[in-house]
């Protein structure tokens, strides 16, 4: 490879290794969450285009305000997700290389459970303004969720920490055109903030960048071989959500929603710890600049989605509800950092895919106070076996869910549900989607994964 390919390299690793894939293994596709309420959960969230239980419709499609009773209402919850995800080896090598083996780092474990607890809150209020005209707003987390390897492992050259965060603030509007239909619509102001670390080996990057001169190596090794980089940004941006509510038939009801795509143009900074003096004071001024910190900028666009809902209701005990939900990851191709100067650092390829989730549920009413949920589902991942990362190692998954509700009185709901999801295992060969396996080694393995998820949430009508 020629010098500057190397270079480039280098901080692909560095940098762009640093926001490759985002968050690792999220229950719902890629780094999307749906868990925004409980009182769906029981149900795998089927139908949530049609359900319009309480004011969280808000989010799933906003038209449904329109059939909730008269007055105020609030929605509370808070979903708590236990991910689990751990990588299985088959024959990683370590970074560096045998003709200087003072830039070789020791290969290093499996990395323990990637996963976590982690809480994504919710909140809705939603009240009449007119005849047939409602309004509300809703606060919920739509992608985010933190992964960390341990600092040691084999892989991480290619991720350690990866901490992605979305805060969420929708209003939304509601009217009903007449007894079968109402439209819905709503505003979207999204706050995004990501803080992502990998290792880094200064010896393999210096005998690279040099043109395989051992004494140069030799000199960052003595000083020091392995730092990190990190990297800290954030952005904010407006998007949109529509839909519409029909009465298709007495007893079943259709909904249909759309939730745009939001650009990104996330702005931070990489901050390098542990770089050689050596790396510093000019043994090649690229590699200097190279691991110099500095502003960092990515654009990013998490997809657009639709959904197609259905709600039955068979008879005065049972309810059925299915759906079948579309989302738009194709449009992340690839991920490119560049710094403020317009110099690009890095490109982690990633050909995300379209996806299609399809769900299936049933509330059981037992009583008046009591309901009993049930439900299923299919989630599709857009990653690929290719371009498969450390950071993202998603796979498909089906969901087996059940929950609850209980009526604490004419206008106060108690909603708790949980779920589990059975993640396909993912196979991973990094770098061999164009990475240098000179200066993040070769990570070959399988992840095994799986999410309990369990939700809670008070719904109150004034």
């Amino acid at each position: 490879m020629e010098r500057t390919g190397i270079r480039k390299a280098a901080l692909s690793l560095a940098v762009a290794g640093a926001f490759a894939g985002g968050v690792s293994q999220a229950h719902a596709a890629a780094f999307a969450l749906i868990e925004q309420n409980a009182s769906g959960m029981g149900n795998a969230f089927s139908g949530a285009a049609a359900a319009a239980e309480d004011a969280s419709t808000i989010y799933y499609n906003p038209a449904g305000m329109s059939l909730l009773p008269g007055g105020m209402q609030v929605s509370a919850g808070l979903a708590l997700i236990n991910l689990s995800a751990k990588f299985s080896d088959s024959g990683s090598t370590q970074s560096g290389t045998p003709l200087a083996p003072s830039s070789q780092a020791p290969l290093g474990g499996t990395g323990g459970n990637a996963g976590g607890l982690s809480a994504v809150p919710n909140f809705y209020f939603a009240t009449d303004l007119a005849k047939d005209l409602k309004i509300g707003v809703g606060i919920s987390v739509p992608f985010g969720l933190k992964t960390e390897y341990d600092p040691d492992w084999m892989g991480r050259f290619q991720a350690i920490k990866s901490d992605i965060a979305t805060f969420n603030v929708n209003p939304s509007i509601a009217y009903k055109l007449n007894e079968d239909a109402s439209l819905g619509f709503g505003l979207s102001y999204q706050q995004f903030d990501a803080e992502l670390t990998n290792a880094v080996n200064f010896a393999a990057a210096t005998y690279a960048a040099t043109g395989g001169n051992v004494p140069a190596t030799d000199a960052v090794a003595a000083a020091g071989r392995e730092g990190t980089s990190s990297v800290k940004g954030s952005d904010n941006a407006l998007g949109y959500n529509f839909g519409a509510m029909f009465k298709v038939a007495p007893d079943t009801r259709m909904g249909v929603s759309y939730r745009s795509s939001i650009k990104y143009h996330v702005t931070g900074t990489v901050v390098f710890s542990g770089v050689p003096v050596a790396t510093l004071t000019g043994i090649d001024p690229a590699l200097a600049a190279a691991f110099s910190d500095g502003n960092v900028k990515l654009d990013i666009e998490p997809p657009a989605s639709a959904s197609v809902a259905v709600q039955h209701k068979l008879d005065p005990k049972w309810t059925l509800l299915g759906d079948v939900t579309w989302t738009g990851w194709s449009k992340i191709k690839e991920l490119r950092i560049v710094r403020d100067n317009g110099t690009t650092l890095g490109v982690t390829p990633e050909n995300f895919k379209n996806t299609w989730r399809i769900g299936a549920g049933a509330t059981y009413r037992h009583d008046d106070a009591w309901s009993i949920k049930m439900g299923v589902a299919y989630d599709q991942t857009p990653v690929n076996d290719t371009d498969r990362t450390a950071r993202l190692p998603d796979n498909d998954r089906i969901w087996l869910s059940v929950g609850g509700q209980y009526r604490l009185s004419k206008d106060g709901t108690l909603d708790f549900g949980y779920a589990h999801l059975f993640i396909k295992d993912a196979p991973i060969n990094q770098p061999a989607n164009g990475g240098n396996p000179l200066l993040s080694g070769q990570l070959t393995g399988t992840y095994k994964g799986s999410v309990d998820i369990f939700g809670a949430q008070f719904a109150y009508r004034f």
